[in-house]
């Protein structure tokens, strides 16, 4: 598929996958992407998933025949886009493998691979001839350490590695300007909220260090390549990256006999009284992690109930407190309820995360003994307006 006159996409979907390093469910499906470039040399940018080798084989001759492949320039060693590595060495075994340093150590430890490499620094160009060069930016922990982008200079093509990728197998087209892109930017956030959240300080260095360049065409490794679109993702991934969220709340819940349930849903109806219509509210256990930690990383508002459990708090709940905190999510403004039997702890411990560095308590926190009553009604309704007040006032 032709993206520029020397520019070709060569990337592959992925309908079977079920969970993304068996972890983040898709239900798009996902593409690997991977790109030619083709000047008087050729080169390859990135490879795709192993299992889908004979197809990527297949577009790159309907590309360039039966000229070889000069060089592989490897953006990010993830095996999802390195799997094929071995594969296209032995297709074509004079080929050289174009990384910094870490990409060439990583790429021997994962593959173990000889032959011709080219190690790159920071701003290192590589002449294709025919007017196509490549200059190579440095982007580490966006989202491994040896992480770079290649930047096409005579076509302003920024080959972005996973930046500004997301979930979604491609449905007959890979411009923006060819299909319906809004399905996509969902996806992007919960990508960026699943795989990259943690390293908003380094997106945030990448960004700044690719502002001065012009950008006509953005080709991921996932997700669509952008065009139109171009200003709305590097939007989408500033915001992410300084955890900036909209005026909105995430309301999410563990319940084992449905006592903390009644009180989420008071919550939810001060919430409503307050004022606010853009809120999700999530059950623990119902809907998957993916989708929690995306909503928390859109929105301003976390309101976070769970009963007490093990003289701990609720397993599920848990779990979402660690992976927030592992991301740094910050900017936040946090609400807090729970319930017990007999032994007081839930409600500590979500006190524990508002009191985060970057995270601010909002409202009375709401503890309930044992059975729902009115009073504990009347004091989540109370919790609810108080924080959608505080969100409007931001």
């Amino acid at each position: 598929m032709k993206l520029q006159d020397h520019i070709y996409y060569v990337g592959v979907n992925d309908r079977n996958k079920v969970r993304f390093e068996g972890l983040w469910p898709l239900t798009r499906g996902m593409a690997y992407n991977a790109y030619l470039v083709v000047g008087d040399k050729v080169a390859l940018i990135d490879t795709v998933d192993s299992r889908f080798f004979p197809r990527f084989a297949d577009k790159v001759k309907a590309v360039i025949g039966d000229r070889p492949i000069d060089y592989l320039v490897i953006n990010h060693m993830e095996p999802d886009h390195s799997g094929s590595i071995p594969l296209v060495r032995a297709m074509y075994p004079d080929v050289c493998l174009v990384g910094n340093k870490k990409t060439l150590q990583m790429a021997e430890g994962f593959y173990c691979q000889a032959g011709e490499t080219l190690e790159v620094k920071e701003g290192d160009c590589l002449d294709l001839g025919g007017g196509c060069s490549l200059t190579f930016y440095m982007t580490p922990m966006v989202h491994w350490p040896e992480t770079m982008v290649s930047y096409e200079t005579q076509s302003a093509t920024l080959f972005s590695g996973d930046a500004f990728g997301c979930y979604g197998a491609l449905n007959g087209g890979v411009l923006d300007r060819d299909i319906d892109v809004e399905p996509y930017f969902p996806e992007m956030l919960r990508y960026y909220a699943n795989i990259v959240g943690k390293y908003g300080q380094q997106v945030q260095m990448a960004l700044k260090k690719l502002a001065p360049l012009q950008l006509r065409m953005i080709c991921s490794t996932h997700g669509p390549v952008w065009t139109e679109q171009i200003s709305r993702v590097v939007d989408v991934y500033n915001r992410l990256s300084l955890y900036q969220g909209e005026p909105g709340a995430t309301l999410i819940y563990g319940t084992m006999y449905g006592n903390t349930a009644e009180m989420a849903e008071c919550v939810a109806e001060g919430l409503v009284q307050g004022g606010l219509k853009h809120f999700t509210m999530h059950k623990l256990g119902r809907t998957d992690e993916s989708y929690l930690l995306a909503d928390a990383f859109k929105y301003k508002g976390l309101i976070l109930g769970a009963p007490t459990y093990n003289n701990g708090i609720y397993p599920l709940m848990e779990q979402l407190l660690t992976d927030l905190s592992h991301r740094g999510l910050k900017n936040r403004l946090v609400g807090c309820f729970g319930s017990f039997s007999w032994a007081s702890q839930a409600v500590k411990k979500l006190q524990e995360f508002a009191a985060l560095p970057g995270m601010e308590l909002v409202g009375e926190p709401v503890e309930m003994k044992q059975g729902f009553n009115p009073e504990a009604a009347r004091a989540c309704r109370a919790l609810g307006e108080t924080m959608a007040k505080r969100i409007l006032e931001n």
